[in-house]
């Protein structure tokens, strides 16, 4: 077996296991972008703790069909750039940041999301949901709110009887 074969598989590999540990993979089709365009993008993956990466089509579209999805193969297609995200939105977000700031040099492809494919428009959808994080902080801001506002009534009340008590020794003094 020749060894570009072996270096092939190996790739493939990596590719297969990078897919298994994201939450979300993000592919985009790039053209003509700078390498400054290029470097300042992957600082923003490395920033967010996301795995920039250009592969060959036939090795990602290879990993993709031995762990059994077939959903990519149309999309794997011309330059294409991949995004290893260890949760669902960043790298979609990241990606929709760049298409707006270079919409000729950036077009969305899809997503791999939570072991589902997901199209350019649900792509689109992606990169406009909060972050899990950010959907926890709202709950638990949503569920403290009452609690406080609890606190307020009780606080007042009993700045009230505490008036009311002066009010009554001094009458008395």
């Amino acid at each position: 077996m020749s060894s570009n074969l072996e270096a092939k598989k190996q790739v493939v590999e990596e590719i297969k296991e990078k897919i298994q540990n994201s939450k979300s993979v993000v592919f985009v089709d790039y053209k003509t972008l700078t390498v400054a365009e290029v470097s300042a993008l992957r600082n923003k993956f490395r920033e967010a703790n996301v795995e920039y990466k250009v592969y060959k089509n036939t090795l990602l579209r290879k990993a993709f069909n031995d762990l059994g999805v077939t959903a990519f193969d149309e999309d794997l297609n011309g330059p294409t750039a991949t995004a290893f995200c260890p949760d669902e939105t960043t790298a979609a977000k990241i990606f929709a940041e760049a298409v707006k700031a270079m919409p000729e040099k950036i077009i969305p492809k899809s997503a791999y999301v939570d072991g589902a494919y997901v199209g350019k428009s649900g792509l689109k959808a992606l990169a406009e949901m909060p972050s899990k994080e950010e959907l926890l902080a709202k709950m638990l801001g949503s569920m403290q709110a009452p609690i406080a506002n609890f606190a307020g009534v009780l606080s007042n009340m009993l700045r009230g009887v505490v008036v009311a008590l002066n009010a009554i020794a001094e009458k008395k003094a």
